[in-house]
């Protein structure tokens, strides 16, 4: 049997990407490049939420949610990237169109 430790737990590694990031864009793909286990954290929230019969899922609920279950493995999970994961889940679940709300973007 393996033991696991809390550094061991996904998402405890620093965030230090090789490139300075100069877009948000660009700091998202880092970030989720370095940590796709929020993405598939993100999809199972949404999941469940629309299980237990929810109309409408919130990504900065989902987030908030995430920290709550993952207080020290959240390091760099910045809230202007709700907007980017909204899109990604939409992308690969377009079915979750009418429950998750996308905004107009203003930057590229």
């Amino acid at each position: 049997m393996t033991v696991r430790t809390q550094q061991d737990l996904p998402g405890r590694d620093s965030f230090s990407p090789a490139r300075k990031p100069s877009t948000l864009a660009e700091q998202f793909e880092d970030f989720d490049r370095e940590h796709p286990w929020v993405y598939t954290a993100l999809e199972q929230l949404v999941s469940q939420r629309l299980a237990s019969g929810a109309r409408r899922v919130g990504m900065k609920a989902s987030f908030e949610t995430l920290r709550w279950r993952h207080p020290y493995g959240m390091k760099g999970l910045n809230n202007n990237y709700t907007a980017f994961y909204a899109r990604q889940l939409l992308a690969a679940h377009p079915e979750w169109a009418p429950v998750i709300e996308l905004r107009r973007r203003r930057t590229p």
